[in-house]
Formats: structure tokens, C-alpha cells, sequence
């Protein structure tokens, strides 16, 4: 069987990549480019579902920004 997970994608700022799984709590990785980011997030998930019930994947609904006074 296969599932989907969704992965946010963002860089801080350093220059550094970090990747997030909502579905996931806690399952993030970070990497120097995306291409090296998507092979630790596949990994990253591979390792939070290992050996247990996998939580059902979230429906993708949309990303928002939002900005406030600092």
C-alpha cells in the first residue's frame, strides 16, 4: 500500500532548508539543497511510520501567509 504525505517546504536563514510533515508531529529534517531535502524528508517518513500504525494522511486545503506588527 502507499501513501501521501504532504511536506512544507521553507528556508531560514542561513540558507538552510527545513522540511515539516503535518500529518507527522515531530518528522521534519533540513538539508543545503532541495533536491537533498526531499531524500531526507522520504527518509525522515519512512522512519516515523516505521513499525507502527501510520496516522491517516491530512487533505491538502491550502498555504496562507500572514503578516503582524513585530
Amino acid at each position: 500500500m502507499t501513501r501521501e504525505y504532504n511536506v512544507v517546504a521553507e528556508r531560514d536563514e542561513a540558507g538552510w532548508y527545513v522540511a515539516s510533515v503535518p500529518a507527522l508531529p515531530g518528522c521534519h529534517t533540513q538539508a543545503r539543497s532541495l533536491d537533498e531535502l526531499m531524500v531526507r524528508v522520504r527518509e525522515a517518513i519512512e522512519a516515523c511510520v516505521e513499525g507502527g500504525e501510520a496516522p491517516s494522511p491530512l487533505e491538502f486545503v491550502g498555504v496562507q501567509r500572514i503578516s503582524i506588527a513585530a
